[in-house]
C-alpha cells in the first residue's frame, strides 16, 4: 500500500514537473526579452559574416562595376583550393608559423605561472588597502590600447634621446638602434605582453581564490601548515579548474597573435625585424593591405580559424579523457 502511494506521489511529481517545462510562463518572457540583444548581436556580426566563407573558394573578379559586391562574388570564377596553396607555400611561410607558435607557447607558460604567482601573493596581503592598490596598479595596463603603448615603448628605444640609451651613455656605452636589432625584440614583445595581460590574469585568479572555503585555510593553520603548504595543498587544487579552463583557451588561440604587440610596437613590423615579429595576424594583414587577390586573404584568414577550432577541440579532448570534469566543453 505505501509502495502504491509513493508510486502515485511520484508520477504526479514527474507530471508537475513535465507540465512546468512545458508551459510557458511570465519568466520565459523576461529571459527571452533579455536574450533577444545578444541573439541579434550574433547574428548580425557571427552568422552573417559566415557567407564571407565563400570568398576563400573565389577568384573574385569584379564582373559587372554597377553591381554590388555579392552579385560579382557570386559570378566569379571557383578557384577550389588554390587561394589556400597559395598561402601554405609562401616562401616565408615556416618563418611565419614557427614565429606564431614559439611566441603563444612562451606567452601561454607565462600567463599560467607569473598571474596565479601573483593571485596567491596579493591573496596573503593583509592590508586590504595595499592588496587593492597593487591589483589596480597591474590591472591598468589591460585597458590600453596597443597605439598608445607604442609611443611609451618608442620614447624609451628611440636611438638619440630614449630613456634606456640615455641611461647605456651615462654608464659610458653606446646607443643601441633598438629598431633595427631584431636579436632584441624577443625578449621586448615578451616582457610587454607580460606587462599588459598580467593584471587581468591575475584578477581572474584572485576571484576564485577568494571564493575558496576558509575553513580550509583555518584548518591547515591549526596543523601547523605554512603559506607555502596552503597554498600548494589548498589554493593549487581549487584552482585547477579555471587554470585548466584558462589554458585550453589560450591553446586555441596559439596560431593567432597579438596584431597590436607585433604590428604596432614595432611601428609596422618592417625590415629588418621581420623575421623575429612576423606572425600570422600580420602576414594576412600585409596581404590585404599590397594584394588585390581578396580570395587570397580570406583563404589565409580562414585557415588560421580552422586550425585555431582544430587546436582547442584538440586540446579539450585530451583534458576530458584525463579529467573529465576539467574539461571546457
Amino acid at each position: 500500500m505505501i509502495k502504491m502511494t509513493e508510486t502515485k506521489i511520484a508520477k504526479k511529481k514527474s507530471k508537475i514537473i513535465r507540465q512546468g517545462h512545458t508551459k510557458w510562463t511570465r519568466d520565459d518572457t523576461e529571459l527571452t526579452i533579455l536574450a533577444i540583444p545578444t541573439t541579434v548581436w550574433y547574428i548580425l556580426f557571427c552568422y552573417l559574416p559566415m557567407f564571407g566563407i565563400v570568398l576563400a573558394f573565389k577568384d573574385y573578379k569584379i564582373v559587372d562595376a554597377t553591381k554590388s559586391f555579392i552579385y560579382n562574388l557570386i559570378h566569379s570564377d571557383w578557384a577550389g583550393f588554390k587561394n589556400f596553396e597559395y598561402f601554405l607555400t609562401l616562401r616565408d611561410f615556416p618563418q611565419i608559423l614557427r614565429n606564431t607558435l614559439l611566441y603563444n607557447i612562451v606567452f601561454i607558460v607565462l600567463d599560467v605561472v607569473l598571474p596565479v604567482s601573483l593571485a596567491i601573493i596579493i591573496s596573503n596581503i593583509y592590508s586590504k588597502r595595499k592588496s587593492k592598490t597593487y591589483q589596480t596598479l597591474m590591472f591598468m595596463p589591460h585597458f590600453m590600447s596597443w597605439v598608445v603603448i607604442s609611443y611609451f615603448v618608442y620614447a624609451f628605444l628611440v636611438t638619440d634621446k630614449g630613456l634606456l640609451n640615455s641611461i647605456i651613455r651615462a654608464f659610458g656605452g653606446e646607443n643601441i638602434n633598438w629598431y633595427f636589432e631584431p636579436k632584441y625584440w624577443p625578449f621586448i614583445l615578451t616582457i610587454m605582453h607580460v606587462w599588459k595581460v598580467l593584471g587581468y590574469s591575475m584578477v581572474v585568479y584572485l576571484a576564485s581564490i577568494t571564493g575558496i572555503d576558509s575553513s580550509l585555510y583555518e584548518a591547515a593553520v591549526l596543523d601547523g601548515a605554512s603559506k607555502f603548504q596552503q597554498a600548494r595543498y589548498i589554493t593549487l587544487p581549487s584552482l585547477k579548474p579555471i587554470i585548466i579552463m584558462m589554458f585550453i583557451m589560450a591553446v586555441g588561440r596559439i596560431f593567432s597573435s597579438d596584431f597590436g604587440l607585433f604590428y604596432q610596437v614595432t611601428r609596422g613590423a618592417g625590415q629588418p625585424l621581420t623575421p623575429v615579429v612576423a606572425t600570422f595576424d600580420v602576414k594576412i594583414y600585409q596581404m590585404v593591405t599590397t594584394s588585390t587577390k581578396l580570395g587570397q586573404n580570406a583563404a589565409a584568414s580562414m585557415f588560421q580559424s580552422i586550425i585555431g577550432c582544430i587546436t582547442i577541440l584538440t586540446a579539450n579532448a585530451i583534458v576530458r579523457k584525463v579529467d573529465k570534469s576539467s574539461a571546457l566543453i
